[in-house]
């Protein structure tokens, strides 16, 4: 018996239609980042492990797909480490490389070894398949695609100002309107944890915090209290869970709660830069607001903090999400070196697209013309019509086989393609075709230019 076909859990197979929409997203974010002056690179799909093992945490660590040495890797693995049951040390000795988990860890290696060929301040874009050996679910997949764009070797708040920019543009592009771009900093993270005296708690006050808008302000205040946070000290804070208004009305509410932190003024500053900014600049189609509880990655991120959340009336988490990094580099030995980086989420933005009905229609479509196949003679008549129609960038095809006519009237209606041609012995006496227009119906005979000026 044949063994029934499968893919393993966490990916995909995609059809042509879908093939075409995901790549209008991958077109469209790529045509912005050449916009703002972006270069692209490409690192390999597998990294020596210890490249990227230890960089990610427990959890991080956990999700690397390693991939087994070749040949007889038994030969050379630890045989006290498995005596002993240590899989890790036993998963290093018969395993050295393992699939990339994201693209910034590469990002950072690929900095590091071409230092002296590159001109910094360096901006980079990179589009490529990522791998995380994840519990699969809705929306979470174990091989799925990042749009990363970085700017290392700067710490000029203008390219934050640019990233905000390039958010707005893309998602303007792809005419998505109403997608707020939500903005935290960091060092107003950590003011807060210094204001309340709980420094030391930071990790724990902000993981809490980011999840206020799903377990609301009670849930936020018991998480924190079960976290050793005094209940006296998070009064202090308090008002920040019901800060409502403008950007600047926001400001103005923080800034009398970290009045007495340098870090936290600090990190307000900042915010007000970008802000002011982007006012003297407007955005198209998006929102810039301030979301104080913001918090994504803390130990990452070092200063500006970005969230894309898609339109209000689509139920969706973030489509996009980004921020300042300090030391980016500083993992593989290369220290200072500041940058600032964004990612797009393509599956969810492919997603709210599809809800919204925003695809283009020009996008799934590939053929307009379908010759139809009378015979060989008028087969090699048609298709010495197809090549020409392809110099003039008209995309057109023969059916293979002279099968009935029903079949290749169907097929081309399923492939939804526009027009059907026919090239019979009359229309080739005459040096014309026969074209249909297979929604109207309507039919007409037309030498060789009109049907280019139909089709075009």
């Amino acid at each position: 018996m044949a063994q029934k076909p499968s893919i393993p859990k966490g990916t995909r197979d995609f059809n042509p239609a879908e093939v075409a929409k995901r790549n209008y997203i991958f077109e469209t974010i790529k045509a912005e980042f050449k916009k703002f002056g972006f270069q692209p690179i490409e690192t390999p799909s597998f990294e020596n492990s210890d490249t990227l093992m230890g960089k990610y945490g427990e959890e991080g660590d956990r999700l690397i797909f390693k991939i087994l040495n070749s040949g007889d890797f038994l030969k050379k693995a630890d045989s006290k480490a498995y005596e002993v049951k240590d899989s890790l040390k036993i998963t290093a000795s018969i395993s050295e490389k393992a699939l990339r988990y994201d693209l910034t860890v590469p990002f950072a290696r690929y900095v590091v070894q071409h230092q002296n060929e590159i001109d910094f301040p360096f901006k980079r874009y990179q589009i490529q398949p990522v791998w995380r050996a994840d519990r699969p679910q809705k929306g979470r997949f174990r091989e799925f695609f990042q749009c990363d764009a970085d700017v290392v070797g700067s710490k000029s708040l203008w390219q934050e100002v640019e990233f905000v920019q390039l958010y707005d543009a893309v998602f303007s592009a792809l005419k998505l309107e109403g997608v707020t771009i939500k903005i935290n900093n960091r060092k107003v993270l950590s003011g807060f944890a210094e204001v309340i005296g709980e420094k030391d708690k930071l990790i724990d006050f902000t993981v809490a915090l980011d999840k206020l808008d799903k377990i609301g302000e009670e849930g936020v205040v018991k998480e924190m209290m079960q976290k050793g946070i005094a209940e006296s000290a998070i009064e202090k804070i308090q008002p920040i869970f019901k800060l409502q208004g403008s950007f600047a009305e926001k400001i103005n509410g923080i800034k009398a709660i970290l009045k007495t932190s340098e870090t936290g003024k600090e990190g307000i500053k900042e915010l007000e830069f970008i802000e002011q900014a982007i006012q003297e600049m407007p955005l198209n189609s998006a929102k810039l607001d301030l979301d104080v509880t913001l918090a994504r990655g803390l130990n990452y991120y070092t200063g500006a903090i970005f969230e894309i959340s898609a339109p209000e009336n689509v139920k969706m988490g973030s489509i996009g999400g980004g921020g300042r990094y300090d030391d980016l580099t500083g993992i593989f030995g290369l220290k200072n070196m500041s940058g600032v980086g964004i990612s797009f989420g393509l599956d969810r933005i492919y997603l709210v697209l599809e809800e919204l009905n925003l695809f283009p229609k020009a996008v799934t479509q590939n053929t307009k013309a379908l010759f139809i196949n009378f015979g060989d003679k008028e087969a090699l008549y048609a298709l010495k019509a197809v090549q020409k129609l392809r110099k003039e960038n008209i995309t057109a095809e023969l059916f293979p086989d002279s099968s009935k006519m029903k079949k290749q009237m169907n097929y081309a209606n399923k492939r939804e393609i526009p027009y059907v041609i026919l090239a019979g012995g009359e229309e080739m006496e005459q040096e014309k075709f026969t074209l249909k227009n297979m929604k109207s119906g309507e039919q007409q005979k037309v030498d060789f230019a009109a049907m280019v000026k139909t089709l075009s």
